[in-house]
């Protein structure tokens, strides 16, 4: 491209290059709206060594073909390919089904013999909202507070511990099981409900032994400790704090 300069005796005037309408074009095909979004998503810099490598045939006619381009729209890394084929080449069906790295580190897989049902203490329900959601989890928390004998817990705004969302949550005794578990079924309002037990495995409370009531997410515990790599094998309490008032339905 032919450099710009100015004139001392009058800086605004510029000696303008030809325009080359096919050049134009060229770019702004590459700087359509969804370009630009890949520009945007990406940083500009890896944007522009993409639409550098897709514009080469245009704006270096000269220049060599490059030998690969990185795929800059996925979240993942691709080996080097050549432009128009895939950059996992085409034996990918022939490759055998590997078998991941546990996510249970120190667990073993099959244990010796069962647990005991008598290793559950007590309960937590955690009911999850969002700024959409939050007056039937009020309704949710109140209703409860009026009928069952549980420790009800804050306000979780933010995500707190392992629960990636909103919520607030309540404990209760095993004897109130099969009393709250049926009613909280009946009564979700639609709201995602965690219910798990506590053991002396906290992590594995979370994450295996756990009851959804309605769709399940994700909970954030795989970095806890395992029951091997705990310290102290205590179950964490439950203390009532509410003073119910209204009679069960039936």
């Amino acid at each position: 491209m032919k450099n710009i300069t100015t004139s001392p005796a009058d800086k605004n005037t510029v000696d303008t290059p030809p325009v080359d309408e096919a050049v134009d074009r060229q770019w702004a095909d590459l700087l359509s709206p969804a370009r630009r979004q890949l520009m945007r998503d990406t940083g500009l810099a890896v944007g522009a060594f993409a639409l550098a490598g897709l514009a080469g045939p245009v704006l270096a006619a000269d220049a060599k073909a490059p030998t690969g381009i990185p795929d800059a729209g996925k979240n993942f890394a691709e080996p080097p390919h050549k432009p128009g084929e895939s950059p996992w080449g085409y034996d990918t069906y022939k490759q055998p089904t590997p078998r991941p790295a546990g996510v249970r580190p120190g667990e073993s897989r099959l244990p010796a013999k069962p647990r005991a049902y008598t290793d559950i203490k007590s309960y937590h329900a955690h009911i999850y909202f969002d700024e959409d959601s939050y007056e039937k989890a009020a309704l949710i928390r109140r209703w409860s507070a009026e009928r069952f004998l549980v420790e009800l817990g804050d306000w979780n705004t933010e995500p707190r511990g392992p629960h990636t969302t909103p919520s607030f949550y309540f404990g209760f005794t095993t004897d109130l099981f099969p009393k709250v578990v049926p009613w909280l079924q009946l009564n979700s309002l639609g709201l995602t409900i965690l219910i798990h037990p506590n053991t002396v495995d906290p992590r594995a409370d979370h994450l295996y032994y756990a009851l959804w009531v309605n769709r399940s997410q994700p909970v954030n515990a795989f970095d806890w400790p395992t029951l091997e790599q705990r310290k102290e094998l205590t179950v964490e309490q439950i203390y009532p704090n509410t003073k119910p008032h209204v009679e069960l339905e039936t």
